[in-house]
C-alpha cells in the first residue's frame, strides 16, 4: 500500500511519530511515497527527523501557535490575528498538499494532526481514505474525562481537533492505557508509538534532572530555580536554534540544542524528568520508569498533562519548580501497565491501518509471504 503522511511539525511529538510509524509501515511490505510537514517561521524542522525520515521530505506553510512575548505560554490573540493575515498562503498550502495526494499515488494518508490536511478534505474531498493520529483525538472520546479548566479554551481545542479530521476515515487516538472504541466518533483507542530507539534504551538510575522546553522562555524559570540549588545538576533541551549546541551555564547547568539520540540517552540516565506536557516525551520518561513533573504551556498540554498525573505519571506545576519534582520522586512508582501497553501498539496499530489497505494490496501482500 502505498501512503502519505501529512505531519504538524510543531514540537517534536507528531515528528517522532511519523518516524516510528514510517518504520512499522516499511517493515509491514507498506511503502511512505512522501512525507509533508507544516512549517511555519517560528521552528525549524529538528536535523533527527531528516536524519531518520527514509521517505521525501516536503515542506508547506501552516497555521501555528505563536508564544507570549516572554516566550513561554501560547498567545491566543496574538496567534489568531497572526493566522488570519497568513490566509492566502494557507490557501495555496491546502492547494498543494490536494495536489500531491494525487501525484504521489497514494492509496492512503495518514495525517499527524495537521490542520490544513482536514480543511483540504473539506474543500477538495479527495477519494484516498484519510486516517488521523494524535492524542488530541483522545479528548474527542465519549468517556474520556476532561481537566476542569476554561470552558472557553476547550471547546476550541476540540474545535480544531474535529476542523483537522474533516473527512477522515478514522481517528487514533494514542493513549496511555486501553479504552474501549467510540463508534460513533471513529475514534479507535491506540497505544504510544514509540521510535525503537526508546524501546531500546536501558533505563539507568542518576543523580541530574532532564527537561525539554517547547518554548524557550521558560529558561528564566530554570535559571531562578538553579541560583537557589546549584549544586542539583540540570540538563534541559529547547527549541533555541540561535544559540550554540550546548549552552553551559556552569558545571552543573546546560541547555542543548534538540538532538533526538542525545535526548534520549540523558533521558534513561536521569533522575527526573521535567518538560511542558508533551504527549510524546511524557510517554518516553513513563516508559523508561522516570517521574515527571509537566508544566504546560497552553491548553492540549494541560489535557495531557490532566491525563498523564491521572496515570501516575507525576505532576502538574506552574513554573517548573523543580523542588516539587524531587520531593515526588522520593515516592514515585513506575507504571508496569503502560510498559506492556507500549509494546502492543505495533500489533494493534498496524491493525487499524491495514483494515483501509485496497483489497488487491493485502493479496499481493499474502502472497508474497506464501511464496516466502
Amino acid at each position: 500500500m502505498k501512503i502519505l503522511f501529512i505531519v504538524q511539525g510543531e514540537g517534536r511529538g507528531h515528528l517522532t511519530q511519523a518516524i516510528s510509524m514510517e518504520k512499522l509501515l516499511r517493515s509491514n511490505g507498506h511503502e511512505v511515497v512522501e512525507v509533508l510537514v507544516g512549517k511555519s517561521e517560528s521552528r525549524r524542522l529538528p536535523g533527527f527527523f531528516i536524519r531518520n525520515i527514509q521517505a521525501p521530505v516536503k515542506q508547506f506553510i501552516s497555521p501555528n501557535f505563536l508564544p507570549t512575548h516572554a516566550n513561554k505560554r501560547v498567545n491566543l490573540t496574538r496567534s489568531i490575528l497572526y493566522n488570519l493575515l497568513k490566509v492566502p498562503e494557507y490557501a495555496e498550502s491546502i492547494c498543494y498538499i490536494n495536489r500531491h495526494i494525487k501525484e504521489t499515488g497514494a492509496e492512503l494518508v495518514i495525517n499527524f494532526y495537521e490542520l490544513l490536511t482536514g480543511l483540504t478534505y473539506f474543500f477538495f474531498r479527495p477519494a484516498v481514505p484519510q486516517i488521523c493520529i494524535g492524542h488530541q483525538y483522545l479528548f474527542l472520546h465519549n468517556q474520556f474525562k476532561l481537566p476542569k479548566k476554561n470552558k472557553c479554551s476547550l471547546f476550541f481545542l476540540n474545535f480544531f481537533t474535529r476542523l483537522t479530521a474533516l473527512g477522515s476515515s478514522q481517528k487514533l487516538a494514542l493513549s496511555f492505557r486501553s479504552m474501549p472504541e467510540d463508534n460513533h466518533q471513529h475514534i479507535s483507542v491506540v497505544p504510544p508509538l514509540l521510535r525503537q530507539d526508546v524501546l531500546l534504551q536501558e533505563s539507568k538510575p542518576g543523580d541530574y534532572i532532564h527537561g525539554y522546553m517547547l518554548n524557550a522562555g521558560f529558561s528564566e524559570n530554570i535559571l531562578n530555580w538553579h541560583k537557589k540549588h546549584p549544586d542539583t545538576p540540570l540538563r534541559f533541551f529547547w527549541d533555541h536554534w540561535e544559540e550554540e549546541p550546548v549552552k553551559k551555564i556552569d558545571s552543573t547547568l546546560s541547555f542543548y540544542q534538540l538532538d533526538d539520540i542525545e535526548f534520549l540517552r540523558q533521558m534513561a540516565g536521569c533522575k527526573a524528568y521535567a518538560s511542558t506536557a508533551g504527549f510524546e516525551s511524557v510517554c518516553e520518561a513513563m516508559y523508561l520508569g522516570k517521574p515527571i513533573l509537566m508544566v504546560p504551556a497552553h491548553i492540549e498540554q494541560e489535557c495531557n498533562a490532566f491525563d498523564a498525573m491521572q496515570n501516575g505519571a507525576g505532576i502538574i506545576d506552574h513554573n517548573f519548580n523543580l523542588s516539587n519534582l524531587l520531593r515526588f520522586s522520593q515516592n514515585y512508582k513506575p507504571n508496569r501497565l503502560f510498559v506492556e501497553w507500549v509494546k502492543s501498539a505495533e500489533y494493534i496499530i498496524l491493525n487499524e491501518i491495514e483494515r483501509f489497505a485496497p483489497q488487491n494490496t493485502l493479496q499481493g501482500m499474502y502472497l508474497v509471504e506464501e511464496f516466502v
